[in-house]
């Protein structure tokens, strides 16, 4: 895009030429230039350089002479909401820290709360994945920090009878019960978050979500919990340093 919106004013002022819309699209689907998705494959030249008919706002493949829209194969396929709504909710979601819901979108894009929320669940399921067989780090020592929390609601908050099943499930009530296990992982170098939720922060579990996650040979930066000691020992490639907690919470790379 030649120019990122800054507020949500700008956003929609800026998303409500359809062309641009279409430019922003193709260029986060396309970054080398248009491809035809019926007859293109990786590394081939056939179905490439596609050229586009400003009128019909759509390309035409030189090989195949299949003519295709920058919606096809994508979440906004098939949507009769155009793409000067959907851009302005994808920003809406990039950009809302705390989270935003249906009526909000609704209210700001002048849709109805039905369609906000299909817009919403579309872009979430497009925004929450990552290629797959992909990893985090490089195997020249690329730096990937990893964490465990856990979230839920206080024990003490909580009704009596629940309280009174963790009780007996857990044999006790405090610290973790009743909340849920996430591990995250950041990759310094390319921003990347993933985040999942866990049965429990078990050595075994934690590590095995590391070797899935990251690449072999990766720096490896954990907290001084006990459930990362020994990663280095299990799985050779990896270096693992660790910054403790009672030093501080930010390392000074950050």
């Amino acid at each position: 895009m030649d120019h990122t919106p800054q507020t949500l004013q700008e956003a929609i002022q800026y998303f409500n030429d359809e062309q641009v819309c279409i430019n922003a699209v193709a260029m986060m689907r396309w970054p080398d230039g248009a491809q035809c998705p019926d007859c293109w494959t990786p590394g081939g030249d056939k179905g490439r350089n596609p050229y586009y008919l400003k009128t019909q706002k759509r390309w035409k493949c030189r090989d195949c002479r299949r003519q295709f829209s920058v919606k096809l194969g994508t979440i906004f396929e098939d949507s009769p909401i155009p793409l000067q709504k959907w851009m302005p909710a994808m920003w809406m979601i990039a950009n809302c820290k705390n989270g935003v819901s249906s009526h909000e979108i609704g209210r700001a894009l002048g849709i109805t709360q039905k369609s906000a929320w299909f817009v919403l669940h579309r872009l979430r399921l497009a925004m929450k994945g990552y290629m797959a067989n992909t990893k985090l780090g490089g195997t020249e020592g690329g730096a990937v920090e990893v964490d465990e929390s856990f979230f839920g609601g206080k024990v003490k908050n909580m009704h009596r009878d629940k309280r009174t099943r963790y009780a007996a499930v857990k044999g006790h009530v405090g610290g973790a019960t009743g909340k849920t296990a996430v591990i995250g992982l950041l990759d310094r170098d390319t921003r990347e978050i993933r985040t999942k939720v866990i049965p429990d922060v078990k050595r075994d579990t934690l590590q095995e979500q590391i070797l899935k996650n990251v690449k072999y040979g990766s720096n490896v930066y954990t907290d001084d919990a006990v459930p990362y000691n020994r990663l280095n020992w299990h799985y050779v490639a990896f270096d693992n340093l660790i910054w403790p907690h009672r030093d501080t919470y930010i390392w000074p790379r950050l």
